[in-house]
């Protein structure tokens, strides 16, 4: 199932969507339930995970935006 949603950081909004399953598989992030993930700042696309990693967060608030939305989701 597709969801899409929002989660602010220290003032910061990120905007993200996400394929997620009923249980985990090996193609989840972590063995998890999160087989895609897309998330913006802004415009700019800070986080992309198709079954692997495309673009990693790498500041320290997408970081932390990732594993708001990996510790509720995933």
């Amino acid at each position: 199932m597709w969801k899409k949603g929002s989660v602010r950081v220290n003032g910061i909004v990120y905007l993200y969507w996400i394929k997620v399953y009923d249980v985990g598989s090996e193609f989840g992030i972590d063995g998890g339930k999160i087989s895609k993930i897309t998330m913006k700042r802004g415009d700019k696309e800070v986080c992309n995970y198709d079954r692997g990693w495309d673009i990693q967060p790498t500041d320290a608030n997408d970081k932390l935006a990732l594993e708001l939305i990996l510790h509720s989701e995933n």
